[in-house]
């Protein structure tokens, strides 16, 4: 019993643990584009700072069904 206890326990604090450093989501319009510098506009951009990596992802574009 004190054994289960111990692991819910450590399992618990893990799992709040990775939540809080999860990476920021910031939604971001391309501005410009000049070789390999992309040029964006960024709401909450206070969250990133000089260095940080970040992975981008195009918006996907719904495919319009017709006639």
């Amino acid at each position: 019993m004190k054994k289960v206890l111990v692991f819910a326990m450590a399992m618990a604090f893990t799992v709040s643990t990775a939540s809080v450093s999860m990476a920021a989501r910031v939604n971001c319009t391309v501005k410009a584009i000049d070789g390999k510098t992309v040029t964006m506009d960024c709401k909450k951009a206070s969250k990133l700072k000089a260095g940080d990596k970040v992975t981008v992802k195009a918006k996907k574009a719904k495919a319009i069904e017709g006639c």
